[in-house]
């Protein structure tokens, strides 16, 4: 494992990517932002307080709002990432000399993938100390602080794949992206629409035990979100409600995602030296 991480591919990708001053000053604004978005909440909700107290409410609802801010920047920014790191590497007519080295076709494209996404990851751990301030205040455990880490690395990770599998599989960086941005949005909104028109649909009676609202909400991140920050958001779809299926949504996405990732992956490897096959020994 550390033969196939440790590539030359990945420690280029980490010097090009974490040399630049560009790339630390943005890290410095995002950081900023978040913080001054942070003391902005803060002083709008004392300053509304009758007796300027800032509640554990208020504390849970600031960690909501960063919660679903940070899902988003991961939703945005993991396509742009991911859907040019092959595509790109083929524009630029390196690609060929890339797979004339030594490295194997899944060193590359973990490598990749992994470098690729680096930075974003960097982001989002750099911002937990400032998620902290949430403690000062009550109504957030470090339990759920480490949970959303965990999810987000997860979440980065499946998306990229998918980037990663265009990149792979498209010539052209600028339609790569489009896909990729275009998997993300159906996953995303797409998935969400669904599962407002399912659940009316089953709120009106016209389908008892429907499962279907259950499927497209396993799909949306941004829903899984709102799940492990409010446990009771989404009782009615278990089966003792009506909706057909009792069973975890986050295990669900969990499965789902992670057969995603494996099968993007997987393609992504074997397509990447479409035309060289492997000659047998003897």
């Amino acid at each position: 494992m550390r033969n196939l991480l440790l590539n030359p591919v990945l420690n280029k990708e980490f010097k090009l990517r974490f040399r630049s001053f560009k790339g630390f000053l943005g890290l410095a604004f995002y950081l900023l932002a978040l913080s001054i978005l942070i003391i902005g909440f803060i002083y709008l909700e004392t300053k509304n307080s009758p007796m300027g107290l800032f509640r554990p409410d208020q504390s849970r609802s600031m960690f909501m709002m960063l919660s679903f801010i940070q899902m988003g920047l991961i939703l945005f920014i993991t396509p742009g990432l991911t859907a040019g790191v092959i595509s790109g590497e083929r524009e630029k007519q390196t690609l060929n000399i890339l797979l004339t080295t030594n490295q194997s076709s899944t060193s590359i494209i973990l490598g990749k993938l992994i470098s690729s996404v680096s930075f974003l990851l960097l982001m989002i751990v750099a911002s937990m100390p400032i998620y902290s301030i949430v403690f000062l205040f009550g109504g957030i455990s470090p339990g759920q602080v480490v949970t959303i880490l965990g999810y987000y690395i997860f979440t980065i990770l499946a998306f990229g794949s998918i980037g990663i599998f265009f990149s792979t599989l498209i010539r052209r960086t600028i339609i790569a992206m489009i896909s990729t941005y275009g998997v993300t949005l159906f996953l995303t909104a797409g998935s969400a629409f669904l599962y407002a028109i399912s659940m009316s649909v089953s709120q009106m009676g016209m389908a008892a035990n429907n499962p279907v609202p259950y499927f497209f909400a396993m799909l949306n991140p941004m829903i899984i979100l709102l799940g492990f920050l409010e446990p009771n958001a989404f009782r009615e779809l278990s089966s003792q409600s009506g909706g057909g299926i009792d069973f975890p949504l986050s295990a669900a996405y969990l499965i789902s995602y992670t057969i995603i990732f494996l099968i993007m992956i997987m393609i992504s490897i074997r397509k990447l030296r479409p035309n060289m096959k492997v000659k047998s020994k003897g």
